[in-house]
Order: structure tokens, then sequence, then C-alpha cells
């Protein structure tokens, strides 16, 4: 666990015994102790959400060049390439890309990134999710501990598409977008792998 996870869990746990504090202290009458605990508790909570906007703006954009792996505790994703597919399904428009990923465990038991996502960005800030039932083995497939697999999400982008980017995230709904410095922070530029010129 990172420390800035590390940081944001203590600051829940000191906001859990703040908000039991305030509790007590209005269970026994004491008002003014009571708006003294609660003021405490949104200052720091300003002052954490003030750090976490601030380094979501101030820190750059990271860029992962194909093949180097992103982790997320033991397990780690690398994206090997991206080919275009031939075949057009059900007759719509634009193009088909097949984006070949490499999925490792490098922890000591079987384990799944479950909420891990993957979609594609172009420039002109476009998104697109993967086809599904199209994947082959799913990101948040289990892998065996020391095991690697490939998983191909295949994507429909459209067929203006230029500087396709792909961004792993863990969703809008999840304790990272509250950690700061994460790539899935609020505000925060997102971690990306350019997938051509």
């Amino acid at each position: 666990m990172r420390w800035m996870e590390l940081l944001l869990l203590a600051v829940v746990g000191w906001s859990a015994l703040g908000v039991i504090g305030i509790a007590i202290s209005l269970r026994l009458g004491q008002r003014a102790q009571g708006r003294r605990h609660a003021l405490w508790l949104v200052g720091v909570w300003a002052i954490y959400a003030a750090i976490l906007g601030g380094v979501s703006l101030l820190e750059p954009q990271h860029v992962v060049p194909l093949g180097q792996d992103q982790c997320f505790r033991a397990m780690c994703f690398a994206v090997l390439g991206v080919e275009p597919v031939e075949a057009q399904i059900a007759a719509e428009t634009g193009e088909i890309m097949r984006v070949k990923i490499k999925v490792s465990n490098h922890g000591k038991q079987s384990q799944v990134e479950e909420s891990i996502r993957a979609y594609l960005l172009d420039e002109q800030g476009r998104r697109w999710r993967p086809l599904p039932g199209l994947s082959g083995n799913a990101l948040n497939s289990r892998v065996a501990a020391g095991s690697e697999m490939l998983s191909e999400p295949v994507f429909r982008v459209a067929s203006d598409a230029s500087g396709l980017k792909l961004i792993f995230t863990h969703g809008a709904w999840q304790p990272g977008r509250l950690v700061i410095g994460d790539s899935d922070s609020l505000g925060h530029r997102p971690t990306i792998v350019k997938l051509g010129p």
C-alpha cells in the first residue's frame, strides 16, 4: 500500500473518531465543544481537498511506453501493441482495433484486479469502451501466482480517430478518487499509453 493511500486511511479513521467525539459531546450537552470538533473535521477535509486538487492540477500527465507494466499492487498490465481488425462487426461504420495487453501476477497467490477496465481516448477527447464478448480473457480475470495471460480487448473507433491512447481505470466510484496523486483521483490527468504517433 502506498503512503498516499495510508494518508487517506488515516484521515478517514481520524474523521470517524471525530464524528464519534461530536456525537458524545452533543449527547452530553456540550454543544460548544461539539462545534469545535466539527470545525476541526471540516478544516482537515478542506485542507485535504485543496491538496488533492492542487496535486491533480499541477502534476504532469504520466505517459507509459508500450511494453512497460502499470502495476496495481501485485497485478501488472502492459500494453504490447494494437492492430486493426479487418472484419466489420454488425456492418457498422468505424474501425475495429484489437489491443494486446499482458496481465501478470507478481504476487505469491492467485489474484484478480476486479474493478480494472480500459478505454481508448483520441485527440478530440472521444472515448471508446471495449466491445462486449470479443476480448477473450477479460482484464479482470484471475491469474495464478507468478503467471501471466494475454487479454485482447476489441474497440470500435471512429474512422477519423487519431492519436489513440489506452487508459486503465478502476471507475468513477472507488477510493482512488480521493487518493492524492492517483491516476484516477479527482481532476487528475490519467496515465496514458500512446498506441501510435
